[in-house]
Order: structure tokens, then C-alpha cells, then sequence
């Protein structure tokens, strides 16, 4: 997710405006982060995240963790993690590894513990702009992916992959709308992109019905609901919940499920 920020050139005059209003910002960053998510074993000291600059200038980061704040700044971000560096000029097309070190500080090991990543890139002022111009209004663009912090002991690919088919499915009733209840009774987190029907029989590339594409992200133990879009009645018996989900390298998959009683 981009989010644009009014800003002064320096980073201490952005953090005291960081409170201002935010709006979502469709394109601009030129640095972005080699990935849409981090999972961090507990068992590793250290995981390392790339970033390049695929612009046609320099950029100065900056970037920090947060518990899920989306308006936290580096001041207010009470994490067990150390960033290195955390602030860096980062040329075109050049690359950038940044070391994110865990500092031991106990973290749940029933289930996986989640934190954000922020990269906030302040593009350098156009050479055409009059420095004491004090009408310029300097721009900065914030980038946000999750970190998963997962327990050794969950740490396997045959756990991991398994979680999302154990997500159980029912169909509630809420005035004159029909959603889905998921319940994960995992230890991991599951990002849901998108959640519909398909009937018995249906082919494996069959688009789903009555689709709902706002998603929304399973806690470990949690539960959401989804609209079902256009769903009047309920479905045949025979029914299925098609879902996609995000796994560990960002790929969307698509899970089949029953739906229960």
C-alpha cells in the first residue's frame, strides 16, 4: 500500500506532520522492496530484505517496524527488531540490503506474531525548483508490507501450506444479506484476497459466484466475515467456498472448502 504524505525536506519536520490526513497514492515511489511480505523464523538472529530503485533518481529511505500502526513513525515504534541501516540514499538502479535483527525479546510460540515494515522515500528536489521557493510543497511516498514472525516449531512447509484448508466455512444470515464465516483454528496468519461459491462439479478454473474481492486478513485462532455479493438465497447443499489466499512469496493460491453447518 502507498500513502502520500505533505512533508519538509528533512525528516524531523515530516515525523512532527505525520499525524496530518493521509490519501492512497496510486503510483510515484521509485524504491520498492523485493517482496510483498518478510517471514521472519524465531530461530534466525537475522533475516535481510532488498530493495532497489527502478527510478531515474536518487532517493533518501528511511524505514522502521510497527505493531500495525499505520500512522507510527520510527519514534513510536516499540518493536524487537533493529533495522540496519535505517536511513540510506539509495541511487537509480541500484540495490540496497537492509538487515532486520531480532533482539531475542520473547514472542509467542504457539502461534506466529505480526509486525509492519514501513519504507517512507523522499524523492530529491527537482534541479528546476528554486530552493527558497517556500510554495513547493516537498513529497514523500510510504510503503508497508507485513512481517510474520514465526515460531520454529511452526516452521515447516508441510504446517504452513496445510493451515488454510483447516480454515471452516459457514454461511450466516444478516438481515437481507448472506455472508461467509471463516475460522481459523491455526497458529498462522491467512490473507484473504477473495472468497465466493462454486457448485459441485464445477472445473478448477471455474469463476466463482456471488465473489467478494475485499478480502481481509485471518488472525491466528480469529474469525471475519465476507459478503456474499448478490447471494438472495441459500446455495445447493452440494456448495463450496473457493477462496484465494496469499502464501509466504506472495503467490495467490486457490483453496476449495466444505462449507459446515
Amino acid at each position: 500500500m502507498r500513502i502520500r504524505f505533505n512533508v519538509c525536506a528533512l525528516f524531523r519536520a515530516f515525523f512532527v506532520l505525520a499525524g496530518a490526513a493521509l490519501c492512497v497514492l496510486p503510483a510515484g515511489a521509485s524504491v520498492v522492496i523485493n517482496g510483498t511480505r518478510v517471514v521472519f523464523p524465531s530461530n534466525e538472529r537475522e533475516v535481510s530484505v532488498r530493495l532497489t530503485n527502478e527510478g531515474t533518481s536518487p532517493g533518501l529511505v528511511q524505514m522502521w517496524i510497527d505493531k500495525g500502526d499505520p500512522k507510527s513513525t520510527p519514534s513510536t515504534g516499540d518493536v524487537p527488531f533493529l533495522l540496519t541501516p535505517p536511513l540510506f540514499r539509495i541511487d537509480p538502479t541500484k540495490g540496497q540490503t537492509v538487515r532486520m535483527i531480532y533482539n531475542k525479546e520473547p514472542l509467542p510460540q504457539d502461534r506466529e506474531s505480526i509486525f509492519w515494515l514501513n519504507l517512507l522515500e523522499v524523492p530529491p528536489r527537482p534541479q528546476n525548483v528554486d530552493p527558497n521557493d517556500s510554495n513547493y510543497v516537498q513529497m514523500a511516498f510510504r510503503t508497508r508490507i507485513k512481517i510474520f514472525f514465526r515460531p520454529q516449531a511452526l516452521n515447516t512447509q508441510e504446517l504452513v501450506y496445510a493451515a488454510p484448508a483447516k480454515v471452516t466455512w459457514k454461511i450466516i444470515r444478516e438481515g437481507d444479506a448472506y455472508l461467509l464465516e471463516a475460522k481459523n483454528p491455526t497458529p498462522y496468519y491467512i490473507s484473504v484476497t477473495k472468497t465466493g461459491l462454486v457448485s459441485a462439479g464445477d472445473a478448477p478454473e471455474a469463476a466463482p459466484k456471488f465473489l467478494n474481492e475485499e478480502g481481509g486478513m485471518l488472525a491466528p485462532g480469529g474469525q471475519e466475515r465476507y459478503v456474499l455479493k448478490n447471494l438472495r438465497q441459500l446455495p445447493p447443499p452440494q456448495s463450496k467456498v473457493r477462496f484465494t489466499y496469499l502464501n509466504d512469496y506472495g503467490g495467490s493460491v486457490d483453496v476449495d472448502s466444505a462449507l459446515t453447518q
